[in-house]
């Protein structure tokens, strides 16, 4: 959904200053590797006979049970060795599914084990329930949210972008689902909450790549989905990124760049 035409929210000035006004952007994601680690969120897409394999979590009471189509090297945030976020994302391609998996590590019998997952039905706009987790703390898919080599080379970004903030409140806004923070302070953001690059910013200086991200954060925006280093912005692992222009042109756009955005009038259920 657009955002550019929506009304600021009377909380952006607290909201920017909580996260950092003199912030730079940061991509998350790029070429090459990091710490022995792809750098980004990775994601695979499988057939609809990929096997089934069972999945024990830690949150099951806020997981869906499965079991989750995972092929056995399944791409992994971070590597294979790697002691973060460790998430997994799966297209099911022919039941229009996604998979999604946070902390997922693969056992000897071929099971899974993981902090926790969810399965979403991309023919439906159908929320998690209140209060859910899901692969992320906001309860909402990363997929969707992920900046793609393949997006900026066709010249367009559709979607909000999903980024993180070292603090966030104890509260989310819709279509989060969920908070993961003690913080009751009403001027630190909300899990949910919707960010977007002033219309006066001047994208003309910078590289065509860049121009495509920044002209999608004026449109569709950003959306706050997890805990993180503040303005860090997501996208998936690709060699043909180039890591020295997206961190030197990003890091010049700082969060005073942007404003909140009520996003009240969107909320359809």
């Amino acid at each position: 959904t657009r955002v550019e035409a929506l009304p600021v929210h009377p909380l952006s000035d607290a909201y920017i200053n909580s996260i950092g006004p003199d912030v730079g952007l940061h991509p998350d994601f790029g070429s090459g590797l990091w710490e022995g680690g792809p750098i980004g969120i990775p994601f695979t897409a499988v057939p609809g006979d990929q096997p089934l394999v069972n999945v024990t979590f830690d949150y099951a009471d806020e997981s869906d049970p499965g079991p989750y189509p995972i092929p056995p090297d399944a791409p992994i945030e971070g590597g294979p060795n790697s002691d973060g976020d460790r998430h997994i994302l799966i297209v099911d391609r022919d039941h229009c599914k996604l998979y999604e998996l946070y902390a997922a590590y693969l056992e000897s019998d071929g099971s899974w084990i993981a902090g926790s997952g969810a399965i979403y039905d991309l023919n439906s706009n159908a929320l998690r329930p209140a209060t859910w987790t899901s692969a992320d703390a906001a309860g909402l898919p990363i997929l969707p949210g992920l900046i793609r080599y393949d997006e900026v080379a066709a010249g367009e970004i559709n979607h909000a972008i999903r980024f993180t903030a070292e603090e966030t409140q104890r509260l989310f806004v819709w279509p989060a689902r969920h908070y993961a923070s003690d913080i009751t302070d009403p001027n630190v953001p909300p899990m949910g909450g919707r960010f977007r690059l002033k219309a006066s910013f001047d994208v003309s200086p910078y590289p065509r790549e860049v121009q495509v991200i920044l002209n999608a954060m004026k449109t569709y925006g950003l959306i706050l989905a997890d805990n993180g280093s503040d303005w860090f912005i997501s996208g998936v692992p690709d060699e043909r990124w180039e890591d020295d222009v997206l961190v030197s042109a990003l890091r010049e756009i700082k969060g005073s760049n942007f404003e909140a955005v009520d996003t009240s009038s969107l909320m359809i259920d």
